[in-house]
């Protein structure tokens, strides 16, 4: 076990040989980490926080932390975190609350940049980025294969769909559509697919045009959105395509706050 000699391990934290603890990081005793996680230096981890294997925690950052809510007096709540996820420079992730389930989880294969925050009982699946100083209030769910911008606060109770892409300094106060491509280039709006995003991941041309037609109903066909949601009930096409259209219904019929169209 590589552990500096100005690290401090409380007792009862469980810190695997495989791991390395940088200099004057801060483990709390209720800690877990996996295997071959490497803590840079000046890390805290704190509270009831479960870390999965491979996971690089980058300076300042501090995970576990009690949540950011007048109503935390101290309850047992917890923070979950996956494997090989990269948490850079200044991230801050609150522990959950006992109204809000409890629990704040982070998925796998995530890039938390430099300054974001994960507010408490957030919910953030994998593969997403959160670039430098995008902000999670509390209760934000973020779907797998998520972008969200650099300088974007997320408002809370909102959920960002998967493979949604959010533009830099977009301030999001309703839920973002799966696949879309929203930013706040004069006012908030979807301006269609990630097309670029969804290539990059290996949809296929068949699944992409699908998606272009259901966001033409969404976003052009000068239909409301229940309308629309009718119209893509309607659509014919590839299993997998099709898979992608029932998501993306399902999105917006559960919907609690709204879509960005």
């Amino acid at each position: 076990m590589s552990i500096h000699p100005s690290a401090i391990v409380a007792d009862g934290a469980v810190v695997p040989e495989s791991c390395t603890v940088g200099p004057f990081c801060t483990i709390g005793p209720e800690v877990i980490l996996g295997e071959e996680c490497r803590l840079v230096s000046h890390v805290v981890l704190d509270g009831r926080t479960r870390i999965g294997s491979r996971n690089t925690i980058y300076p300042f950052s501090s995970l576990g932390i009690a949540p950011q809510d007048l109503k935390y007096h101290g309850e047992p709540t917890e923070t979950e975190i996956g494997d090989d996820n990269t948490i850079r420079e200044c991230v801050t992730v609150s522990r959950g609350t006992t109204k809000g389930g409890g629990i704040t989880r982070i998925g796998s294969g995530n890039l938390i940049m430099a300054y974001a925050h994960i507010g408490h009982d957030s919910q953030v699946g994998s593969h997403c980025i959160l670039a430098n100083a995008a902000t999670l209030a509390g209760h934000v769910t973020i779907e797998d294969y998520a972008t969200v911008g650099a300088f974007s606060p997320v408002h809370q109770f909102c959920t960002v769909g998967a493979h949604a892409y959010i533009g830099g300094g977009t301030i999001v106060t309703q839920d973002v559509l799966p696949y879309s491509l929203t930013s706040s280039r004069r006012e908030n709006k979807a301006f269609g697919i990630n097309k670029v995003g969804l290539s990059r991941k290996g949809f296929s041309p068949e699944r992409l045009q699908m998606l272009q037609k259901a966001y033409r109903l969404l976003l052009a066909a000068k239909l409301n959105t229940g309308e629309a949601v009718e119209k893509l009930k309607l659509l014919k096409g590839p299993e997998d395509a099709l898979a992608d259209i029932r998501h993306l219904i399902e999105f917006i019929e559960r919907s609690q706050r709204g879509v960005i169209k």
